[in-house]
């Protein structure tokens, strides 16, 4: 059976700020972004299964991407937790604000990292996380291919 890749795409906004960096995203901003999620792998055979001649369920697909992207970057702020920024993180969690802290430089380059990671690992057998579209601007954007990290 031929292998198919299927991507579903999704929305959501956060901050970030770039400590250190010596351009305005040192400060406190924020971007629309888009993410486009592509899988790969083979149609269901079985003609039994109410899943018959998908990949996976685009439903099953959102879920996944909805719960460990989404809906925890969704209206966030994200912060690398081991620069001063941690005081200004600490000062908007105390004020209620959502803030997420990482243990990188949240870039849309080392975000699209560890969304794969935390995508393949939720992914059901058979199928494979193919590629990431990680867009913070109309013009710019970050990819991750699973054919670059073997």
């Amino acid at each position: 059976m031929s292998n198919i890749r299927i991507t579903k795409q999704f929305s959501f906004e956060t901050g970030h700020a770039l400590y250190g960096y010596d351009g305005k995203c040192k400060n406190v901003h924020g971007h629309s972004y888009k993410l486009s999620v592509t899988v790969i792998g083979s149609p269901i055979t079985d003609r039994s299964n109410v899943k018959f001649g998908m990949v996976i369920d685009f439903s099953d697909l959102k879920k996944i991407v909805k719960e460990e992207i989404v809906d925890q970057f969704d209206h966030a702020t994200v912060f690398n937790q081991t620069t001063p920024h941690i005081e200004l993180a600490n000062e908007l969690k105390n004020r209620g604000h959502h803030v997420i802290l990482v243990d990188y430089q949240p870039t849309s380059e080392n975000m699209v990292v560890d969304f794969a990671e935390r995508i393949k690992n939720r992914l059901p057998a058979g199928i494979a996380l193919f590629s990431l579209k990680l867009q913070e601007t109309e013009s710019s954007f970050a990819e991750w291919y699973a054919s670059d990290n073997l």
